[in-house]
């Protein structure tokens, strides 16, 4: 098995009250071992599993963090508290120091809860739909230093804004942009629609592959570094690139795979429909100076039809959707623009062994298959499979 490391073992506090990382507290090895088996089973039917790719040092890897900032009852009092909801439930859990997070990200949150109390900004309740302040989110990139703070309001209106940013400023002066967000609906997203930069540029930079990624604060970026850059190299070499082929990058997000691609092919398509993730695409390609890239807003399986019906073919089609997986729809046209390779990247294996059902159907085979340990100490598990149209060779 690759890269299994004999990792110590950590204690945390709030394993039983939260329940994200069940596993924590085990040997990493053990861990590794149940997701490659999991992932193995699933995919026998139209793979053979490659070993599973682990971490030297899982802790701490989380780029994004985020907390929710509410009221804990104690008695007849309330006590101000930065937490998570416990999995499955709306039951906010005080976490402080979280072993999988960026330990920065942690500290911020915590002490911006605090000098927010100092100025008197009380907090959301869920219960009466009263307070101003409902989350904290802090976003770090970890090959350039920068870090994001986000603060999600109920109303744009923040009180003593200035002197709160210059007080922020003054305790954590590593915070390279700050921003504030506005969600005033009884919704489970964490951001708004509403953005404005308190100080900053309002979005922070990272490299990845060699890369330089702007990241914005609603956009999509994974938030495992250390793995990503293998992921994407593992995928980057299966798809074959000879520097004569056009690339579709399907759910292109900010553009992470197009880009790292583009150096080795003759033109990326990039489609995303989120409206910020395609416009930080778009600059990024800019940033990295990739004139053969296109990002575009919208659908990706109607773009792809509309380049079957224009007799357009592609070359090869990445693919990385949620964790609902794909749709037959999008299936569909991506074979219809008849692809050589397609290169799906996957976080939920049951969703990937029914897309790969549908595929390896419709023309397609599963060559190659690995996973990735992208969420270390959780029941998930990142895989990428390597599938190439029957008629090639």
């Amino acid at each position: 098995m690759a890269e299994i490391t004999t990792a110590g073992r950590k204690s945390c506090p709030w394993l039983k009250k939260c329940g994200a990382c069940r596993t924590i507290g085990s040997k990493y090895g053990d861990t590794l071992r149940a997701k490659e088996k999991y992932v193995r089973n699933l995919l026998r039917p139209y793979v053979q599993l490659t070993d599973i790719v682990g971490m030297e040092d899982p802790y701490c890897y989380r780029n994004k963090v985020h907390r929710v900032i509410s009221y804990e009852r104690e008695g007849r009092k309330e006590r101000r508290v930065s937490g998570i909801y416990a999995e499955g439930t709306h039951k906010l859990v005080p976490v402080r120091d979280c072993l999988i997070e960026d330990r920065d990200a942690s500290r911020i949150i915590s002490g911006i809860n605090e000098i927010a109390a100092s100025f008197k900004i009380t907090a959301y309740s869920e219960d009466t739909g009263a307070g101003l302040l409902r989350h904290i989110l802090v976003r770090c990139a970890r090959a350039t230093g920068e870090i994001m703070a986000v603060l999600v309001l109920t109303s744009p209106v923040l009180p003593g804004k200035k002197n709160f940013a210059r007080v922020v400023r003054e305790r954590f002066p590593e915070i390279t942009t700050l921003i504030l967000n506005v969600n005033s609906r009884e919704t489970s997203l964490i951001l708004g629609e509403r953005s404005s930069v308190i100080y900053g540029k309002g979005y922070i930079e990272d490299v990845l592959c060699g890369m330089r990624f702007r990241i914005s604060p609603g956009s999509f970026y994974q938030i495992n570094p250390v793995q990503t850059e293998k992921l994407y190299t593992q995928a980057v070499e299966w798809a074959n690139l000879t520097g004569r082929e056009t690339v579709i990058d399907a759910y292109c997000g900010i553009g992470t795979i197009g880009l790292t691609a583009s150096k080795r092919a003759k033109q990326v398509i990039g489609i995303e429909v989120n409206r910020a993730a395609a416009l930080d695409a778009g600059r990024n390609a800019k940033l990295n100076q990739a004139g053969n890239c296109l990002f575009l807003e919208g659908d990706a399986g109607e773009y792809l039809l509309k380049m079957a019906a224009e007799r357009r073919k592609a070359d090869v089609v990445f693919m990385d959707p949620p964790r609902s997986g794909s749709t037959e729809a999008f299936m569909e046209a991506a074979a219809a623009v008849s692809p050589g390779r397609i290169i799906y990247i996957s976080c939920n294996p049951e969703t990937l062994a029914r897309d790969l059902k549908w595929l390896t159907s419709h023309g397609y085979r599963a060559k190659e298959a690995r996973a990735y340990d992208m969420f270390p100490w959780t029941d998930s598990v990142e895989s990428i499979v390597l599938l190439t149209r029957k008629s090639s060779r």
